[in-house]
This record gives structure tokens, sequence and C-alpha cells, in this order.
């Protein structure tokens, strides 16, 4: 079954046709999940990371999916996010990544909301707001063990332990860190922060362990703790890199030809001139651009010919060209006449052309591609 995402009726005034699409497939997703549950040892949850509104696709969505494959613990950035969540997910228990907000202890305490308390100050905040409310709320100790983003030193796990009073109103539901390095599985940082972990977790021995991310899973059981936190794997991304990716796509971007044309041999495509016919070539625009978060680095020149592909009728064709705002050409010399009409759906990112490879070619990770795809996609829900 497949639903399409309605416009809200103030940013359009008509629901307009000749949007590049997006699908979400919810069932993909939903067995991304299972794979991974299947990864982590007995007595070990595995959780569903959905923040920035599930890497760009719908938390909505994506976590009512989720917690029908089995998910109960979610992890979003900020308390807005939770909030959102929550509308969805009565059950579900919800972490606040980055930490508890300044003055918003309330807006946690009202929609049952865990803050990831990375501070002292917030430790102290969150334990002076219980007490003056007569409540013992949930939260998790994130530790630096080597990141140095967020998180308390490894000291104050012994400091917090040691006093009676620093605690009060808390209820330790998590203790966690974070690897800086797990998608590099021989990085001696891993090792590093394993040690440091371990040593933190001796001081909090009834509370739930968490250290590991979607990469995380992969270095070992010794990893996996009692809590890993998947977040790109679950939405298609390889989550061990140089390794066979074993997660199914889960956003599928299809773009559609607006108009193709015969180039000259020694003819110039798109701004700049930056790309030259060698031939007479077929060339074919498509309906998608860097509005729509194709990255402007996934074109081409001559002077770096190496771009990214789309593929057409089981055939792949290389970008020609930069990449514009609203549109991108694309060499369809050797792809078969009975595929290029006007209208004709083009694959950008999916079963051919995967998030990894698309996200390889604009220089960045797909983590950030996902989360850069526009607003103007007609999205469907693939259920």
């Amino acid at each position: 079954m497949t639903h399409t995402a309605t416009p809200s009726p103030n940013r359009f005034s008509i629901i307009a046709g000749g949007a590049a699409q997006l699908t979400i497939d919810l069932t993909a997703l939903r067995a991304n999940w299972c794979y991974l549950n299947g990864r982590v040892g007995d007595g070990c949850t595995c959780s569903a990371v959905v923040k920035a509104s599930a890497y760009g696709l719908g938390a909505a969505e994506a976590g009512r999916a989720l917690f029908e494959a089995g998910a109960r613990v979610f992890f979003v950035a900020l308390p807005e996010e939770g909030i959102e969540l929550r509308a969805e997910l009565p059950l579900a228990e919800i972490f606040i990544l980055n930490g508890l907000f300044h003055g918003r202890e309330q807006l946690y305490r009202d929609f049952n909301l865990k803050p990831v308390l990375g501070s002292l100050e917030e430790v102290a905040d969150w334990s002076s707001f219980a007490r003056a409310e007569n409540q013992q709320l949930g939260a998790a100790l994130h530790f630096d063990t080597g990141m140095h983003r967020l998180g308390m030193a490894v000291s104050d796990a012994i400091s917090l332990n040691a006093s009676a009073r620093a605690l009060t109103g808390i209820s330790v539901d998590l203790v966690m860190s974070h690897l800086a390095c797990a998608d590099t599985p021989d990085h001696p940082m891993n090792r590093k922060q394993l040690k440091r972990f371990l040593r933190i977790c001796e001081q909090f021995p009834d509370a739930r362990k968490s250290l590991s991310n979607s990469a995380g899973i992969f270095l070992g059981p010794e990893f996996q703790f009692d809590l890993v936190r998947p977040g790109i794997a679950l939405y298609g991304g390889n989550p061990a890199p140089d390794t066979p990716n074993p997660m199914l796509p889960v956003a599928h971007i299809r773009a559609e030809i607006i108009n193709l044309r015969d180039v000259p041999s020694g003819d110039s495509v798109g701004y700049g001139a930056s790309r030259v016919t060698s031939r007479k070539s077929r060339i074919a625009t498509i309906n998608i651009g860097y509005a729509d978060g194709l990255h402007r680095l996934v074109g081409n020149s001559d002077s770096n010919p190496n771009g990214a592909r789309v593929f057409i009728g089981g055939h792949f064709a290389p970008l020609f060209g930069r990449v514009s705002m609203d549109m991108v050409a694309v060499d369809v010399t050797d792809i078969p006449t009975e595929h290029l009409v006007r209208g004709a759906t083009i694959e950008v990112m999916g079963a051919h052309v995967s998030v990894d490879e698309l996200a390889n070619f604009a220089q960045t990770i797909p983590y950030e591609l996902l989360c850069s795809l526009g607003a103007r996609y007609t999205r469907h829900y693939k259920s």
C-alpha cells in the first residue's frame, strides 16, 4: 500500500504535478530494523534514532513503522522532535540526545521525554526540578569517552556515584557514550573508548548501558552492551563501509525527462560551458536539482568528468555538466531509444543507485544527503 503525503494548503494554492518523486519504503525500513535487531545478542535492545525528521524521511511515518516492527526506544535530538514523536507513539520511551535545554524542564516532564544529560549542570537542573515537583524523573547520563562533543568526563561518573544528593529525583535509565570512529573497525579509538566506557559502567551497575551506533553494532558483541542506537543503517546507509551493504534501500528518488535534444559534437551543455560533447549526443533534461538536495558536486565538467549516474530502462547513464537549481542534464546517447520519451521515469537514487554511491559523488556522507532532501518532492510512503 502506498499513500501520498498531502502538502500543507498554506504552502501551495494548488497541488502541482511536476515535482520529482520521493518514495519511502516503510516495509524496507521495518526489515532493516529487524535485521539489526537480529545482529545483537540476547538481552540487548535495538532502539531507533529518528532525529532530524528520521534523517529527512519523516519522523511520524518512520516512527510508526519502526514501532510496528518492534522498536520501543527512540532517540531524537530536540524536545520539539520528541513532542512530535510522542503524539504518534504514546507508549514509546523517548530520549533527547542534545540534552536538557535550560529552562525547559517542564516541557520534558509534560511529554514524558527523557533528557540525555551531558553535563553536571544539566544533572543539577534536572535533579532540582524533580525534587521541586516531588517526582522521580527518568534520564540518560552521557559520558565523553573521547569524542569531545557532548558528555561528562569519566571522573564525573565517580563523583556522581559518590554524591548522595547529585542524582536525587533522577532515575538513571541509561548510561551512554558515543563512538567517534566506529565506521573504521580497526581504528584504535574504538578500543580506547570501549576501555573508558567500561570504567564508567562500573559506577552504575544497575543502569542500562549503550555505546554503539549503526557501525558500532558491527564491531562485535562487546560493543553492544544493553542497548544499541542505529540511525543511518535503518534508512539504507551502509553501516560497515568497505563491505557489502546488508541494508535495504529505503529512500527512492525518481525524476522524469522533461526535455530531449540532440547536441552536436563540440557543443557545451549547462552553466559555465563546463562540459563539452565529444560526439553527437542525445541529452535528456530531468526535473531535479540542488534545490531538491541533488548536491551540485554530483555534476561534472571536462576537467572532472567523474560525476554521478542515473538508471533508466535497465541502463546507467551519466549526468552531463553542472547541476542547476531545478534540473540537470543526462547523457542518454547510449540508452535504447524506446526508453527516451518525454515523461519517462529515471531512478536518481534507490535500488540501483544507492544513497552511499550518490553521497560519495557529492563528496559527503549519506546522513547529509538524506537530511538535505528538499521540501518540494511529491512524497509517497509505501507500506
